[in-house]
């Protein structure tokens, strides 16, 4: 088995070996992955934080070795939770700005080793912000398929970086991210930070969004924002309509 790890700021992954393929998810600063094929300059992979597979450019991150990957699943990563966190490359003075969630994981105080490269974190690390601020600094990003980053974000993408940021680990997608937790029974037992799941006509669960308190909910949609919300699902003022109808209400923490 092969390994590799993201040594960019944020990475596509792709649904197809191409770049014109759909982008489904995102390799954040740090998080590595087994690559399980190779089709001309494209790696098909697995992430080791979620099991999502998708492909990845070559051009686009640094093999990592066995012992490595051994020991980050043995070692629970420390995470940036700034917006935005400068990475000082040291080979070549250049700077990344890392999303929120990217993953330090060879971390030597303020220096973070990724196999032969090495990076000066510049930026509080730490997991102290409360969930509810955490969630609100990605108002008004805007909404982006397969997005993870507070430059563009969908609404899985979202409560798994919002979680993730806090220690907890969440699947990728939505229908997902709906089989874990909890079930709580009604929206009046409800508590900040449950994740709302929301359902097509056909009963399926397409959407989720954290619940900040009963009445109101923090959801990727067009943008990151906040709507009112209650036993029937989402009500946007701006639209004067409901938006999402509620299918489930789960409790992570």
């Amino acid at each position: 088995m092969e390994y590799g790890i993201c040594n960019l700021a944020v990475i596509p992954i792709r649904a197809e070996p191409s770049e014109r393929s759909e982008q489904v998810s995102q390799v954040l600063f740090g998080e590595a992955f087994e690559i399980l094929s190779w089709k001309e300059g494209w790696a098909e992979i697995i992430t080791a934080n979620d099991n999502y597979t998708g492909w990845i450019s070559r051009l686009q991150f640094i093999m990592l070795g066995h012992l490595n990957y051994q020991q980050l699943q043995q070692t629970p990563p420390k995470l940036t939770y700034k917006a935005i966190t400068q990475a000082w490359k040291i080979k070549d003075n250049s700077v990344l700005y890392l999303p929120a969630g990217s993953s330090l994981s060879f971390l030597n105080g303020t220096t973070c080793y990724i196999e032969k490269e090495k990076f000066e974190i510049i930026g509080q690390i730490g997991q102290n912000e409360n969930i509810d601020l955490i969630a609100k600094s990605f108002i008004n990003t805007p909404y982006l398929w397969g997005g993870r980053t507070h430059f563009g974000i969908d609404c899985s993408g979202f409560t798994q970086v919002v979680f993730k940021l806090k220690g907890a680990q969440l699947k990728r997608d939505a229908s997902m991210q709906a089989q874990q937790g909890a079930l709580i029974n009604s929206l009046s037992d409800a508590l900040i930070g449950d994740l709302a799941f929301f359902k097509n006509a056909d009963g399926k669960v397409t959407h989720v969004g954290m619940l900040l308190n009963r009445e109101h909910i923090i959801h990727a949609s067009g943008k990151v924002k906040i709507d009112t919300i209650d036993e029937k699902g989402i009500y946007s003022e701006e639209l004067q309509r409901y938006t999402h109808h509620l299918h489930s209400i789960k409790r992570i923490f």
